[in-house]
């Protein structure tokens, strides 16, 4: 059997917390029930990255859950964190596989069905696609791919599929019925005024 991915992939970005310290944010989450948490800073220092990984790494593995770290392969070895994910611009999927090693994960983010057709036949354990409505929690977002482009994607490989970009609880049902086997989450859980709540009404309407 294959990579089974939990439905709800919650995206930890301290830019998109409203200040709330990102520690606590990854305590309500996975006390929500949340069981793949990604870590994602691209403005923060190596050291805070890695402090933060650390723990939030010593956190998920008490919960039961997956701990992946954005772009930084050597982060993600050096926290003990179950792998990384890694975009168009950041380290070849082959040689984050090499940094992280075998039993780790190693995700990939594409933006066309041309990467998702290369993403296909790399060793990546998943495919994150996207955006698929538009998003603000990140600078420059590549164009919308949406939900007829999502169901393209799913043609188009049949690793796991994480739909990424805009997404809300009031489309979340059209982006699972549309072939994704996952939805990462960032703007709509972190800017909730009750994360905690918000994630379960996700893990409700995902199961």
């Amino acid at each position: 059997m294959g990579l089974i991915l939990p439905r709800l992939y919650a995206i930890l970005d301290p830019s998109q917390t409203l200040e709330r310290p990102i520690l606590e944010v990854c305590d309500i989450l996975l006390a929500a029930g949340v069981r793949l948490i990604q870590y994602r800073n691209k403005q923060a220092a190596s050291r805070t990255t890695c402090e933060h990984c650390m723990e939030i790494a010593r956190r998920a593995r008490a919960a039961g859950a997956r701990f992946m770290v954005n772009d930084r392969a050597d982060i993600a070895l050096a926290s003990g964190a179950d792998g990384v994910h890694v975009g168009q611009d950041d380290l070849p999927v082959e040689l984050a596989r090499k940094v992280v090693g075998a039993g780790n994960w190693v995700g990939y983010s594409t933006h066309s069905l041309e990467q998702i057709s290369l993403a296909d036949q790399t060793s990546a354990d998943y495919i994150a696609y996207g955006p698929v409505f538009s998003t603000t929690s990140k600078g420059n977002p590549d164009p919308v791919v949406g939900i007829e482009g999502l169901r393209r994607a799913r043609a188009t490989t049949r690793k796991p599929l994480v739909a990424i970009g805009g997404i809300t609880l009031e489309n979340v049902f059209e982006v699972l019925a549309a072939g994704a086997d996952s939805v990462a989450v960032i703007s709509d859980l972190l800017k909730a005024p009750d994360i905690g709540a918000r994630a379960k009404k996700y893990l409700e309407m995902a199961a």
